[in-house]
């Protein structure tokens, strides 16, 4: 394909990303966001730590970065369970060495913008598109919605500018365009615990630690600083434990003795934080088509925006970017749409397979870690995995350990769980987990479910 001059709107992570790829096919590339520069400024307070996992290294890889962020990371070897008034205990995530990496979306967002424009990119800060002429492929910007724009024209717009995108609400008013938004009832506000005064972490470094108390949750990923940065995730209001209860400083010291107690003295800024940051929503959407024509496509967040409780949201994004740019090795040619149409046929049914397990996911993480029959459950999936692996690969793995489709990741998911159903209530199976009757029970039914790749997915 022959250079283009292409516009990538929103410098995040997947259009820093997009950005790099699509420089070193050659194109000139620039990108358009609204806010200011990150480089330049204090983060907000309303992150949640990333967790890149092996499509978030297998993208930067495709790219050729993978060196330069990997120092950027901490692997989180477990999930380090707190429980008020028992044991803490951990429930490893992969097998022995496998790790899902911690890393500040601020400072990976400011790395990848550096390299992005080492290979070229052009990036317009504080630039604000208002409108986009979608068979034209323009962009137009100014200061104000009234007052006069600024139009740039391109080959191709791709639209990285997250779940609220200004590329896809232009896309929304075009005939039979599917969206929709769906907020949980669950917030989350960012918190901190600092490190110790000679620069360690005061838990744990290599976890991902996490306080799960039913209806909402604590969770803190390390920094490279020795910090952590912690994320509440509650009920915005209507319930007894929700942020619109918490509105003095009594309320939330009271709320904190009793179900974090052991937080307590390694959080001195608890009350600072919480009252300074805001309370943020958590909104799963959907759309589709993701493309018009030859001349636009959406990337990332402004396609599938998921809630983050599979830490999925970023490496699902880095995946696109990964997918589109091979599937444009394999159509070949100079025109976009056979690319495009071929991009979200693939990419949408596991958009919206992550989409799925990520809200599955909270429920397990909130309520069913701390729960004797999951993790008992757990235990019994691990061993067969380890004697079968050919057999069985558990869940979690399968999205987190590898790049198998997430479609394919929901459906054997499904077919397991049904499995370890029947498994759990086998008579005396507190008693008999670990025996050979249970693990050949298991693989009588694990036998029956062939090859998923080779199965038509639903």
């Amino acid at each position: 394909m022959e250079q283009q001059n292409i516009a990538i709107v929103g410098s995040g992570l997947v259009g820093s990303l997009w950005a790099i790829y699509l420089n070193k096919r050659g194109h000139k590339v620039t990108v358009f966001d609204r806010r200011p520069d990150i480089r330049d400024i204090k983060f907000s307070g309303r992150s949640i730590n990333l967790a890149m996992s092996v499509r978030g290294w297998n993208a930067l890889e495709g790219a050729g970065i993978k060196d330069d962020v990997s120092s950027l990371g901490i692997p989180m070897y477990h999930r380090y369970i707190h429980v008020v008034g028992k044991e803490d205990y951990k429930q490893p995530y992969g097998k022995e060495g496998e790790a899902i990496y911690s890393i500040s979306r601020g400072i990976l967002n400011r790395k990848m913008i550096d390299i992005a424009e080492k290979y070229g990119s052009e990036f317009r800060f504080e630039e604000k598109v208002w409108d986009v002429k979608l068979a034209e492929a323009k962009l137009y910007t100014g200061d104000s919605e009234k007052e006069d724009w600024d139009e740039h024209q391109f080959d191709v717009i791709f639209g990285c500018d997250g779940a609220f995108s200004r590329v896809r609400h232009k896309m929304q008013r075009r005939s039979r365009f599917n969206y929709s938004q769906d907020f949980l009832d669950t917030g989350y506000k960012e918190l901190t615990i600092p490190a110790a005064k000679d620069g360690t972490h005061v838990i744990e470094k290599n976890a991902l630690h996490i306080w799960p108390r039913g209806k909402f949750m604590l969770i803190a990923l390390p920094n490279l600083d020795g910090s952590f940065t912690c994320t509440l995730f509650m009920p915005h209001d209507g319930a007894k434990n929700a942020f619109e209860v918490l509105d003095t400083k009594e309320k939330v010291i009271a709320f904190w003795e009793q179900h974090f107690p052991d937080t307590i003295d390694i959080m001195p800024t608890l009350l600072e934080d919480f009252f300074e940051n805001p309370t943020s929503a958590l909104v799963t959407m959907k759309c589709y088509p993701w493309t018009y024509w030859n001349k636009i496509a959406l990337i990332g967040d402004s396609a599938h925006a998921i809630v983050p409780f599979y830490g999925q949201g970023m490496n699902a994004g880095f995946e696109d970017v990964f997918q589109l740019n091979k599937i444009i090795d394999e159509v070949g040619g100079e025109d976009w749409q056979p690319i495009f149409e071929a991009y979200q046929e693939q990419r949408k049914p596991n958009a919206d397979a992550i989409a799925e397990l990520s809200y599955r996911n909270f429920m397990e993480m909130s309520s069913k870690t701390a729960d004797p029959d999951f993790i008992l459950r757990k235990k019994i999936e691990n061993k067969f995995a380890a004697n079968y692996p050919e057999l069985w690969m558990p869940l979690y793995s399968r999205v987190t350990f590898s790049n198998k489709p997430y479609a394919e990741a929901l459906k054997r998911g499904e077919q397991q769980s049904a499995i370890m159903d029947e498994i759990m209530e086998m008579a005396g199976i507190n008693e008999i987990w670990n025996k050979e009757v249970v693990m050949n029970a298991i693989k009588e039914k694990a036998e029956l479910l062939g090859d998923i790749s080779k199965t038509k997915l639903q």
